[in-house]
């Protein structure tokens, strides 16, 4: 996903504000999951959610205003009811920004952990 960096997405200095790195890496999973047919907004009326249960990040050297990013979303395991990334966010020059991962676990509306509905594990792992 490419990402263009606004004067919101910055601190005082001009640099990318660090927690805006895990803004952009949901972004990115939501866009991989749209590229394959997974829709997000239609599995919330099913019942059926995401949680971050675990997010790692490292940062390597900083983005600032005007950056345009790619951040990239791979899907490295999968299990029952999880679902793990790793992240990378790289600028326009393809030097290396920070680096992350993140667990996910699919839930229902009352929070407690369920089952990937088979049609989203077959779109998510076809296309991995």
């Amino acid at each position: 996903m490419k990402k263009r960096i606004y004067y919101h997405d910055t601190d005082c200095g001009g640099v990318v504000y660090y927690a805006n790195y895990l803004k952009f890496m949901e972004e990115a999973r939501t866009e991989s999951w749209e590229e394959r047919g997974v829709f997000l907004k239609e599995l919330i009326a099913q019942g059926t959610l995401f949680v971050v249960a675990h997010q790692e990040i490292d940062y390597k050297c900083p983005a600032f205003y005007g950056d345009i990013l790619e951040v990239s979303a791979k899907l490295v395991r999968m299990s029952a009811v999880k679902l793990e990334y790793e992240h990378e966010v790289r600028n326009q020059n393809s030097q290396l920004i920070c680096v992350g991962k993140a667990v996910l676990v699919c839930v229902d509306n009352q929070i407690k952990p369920k089952s990937l509905p088979d049609d989203v594990r077959g779109k998510l792992n076809a296309n991995a």
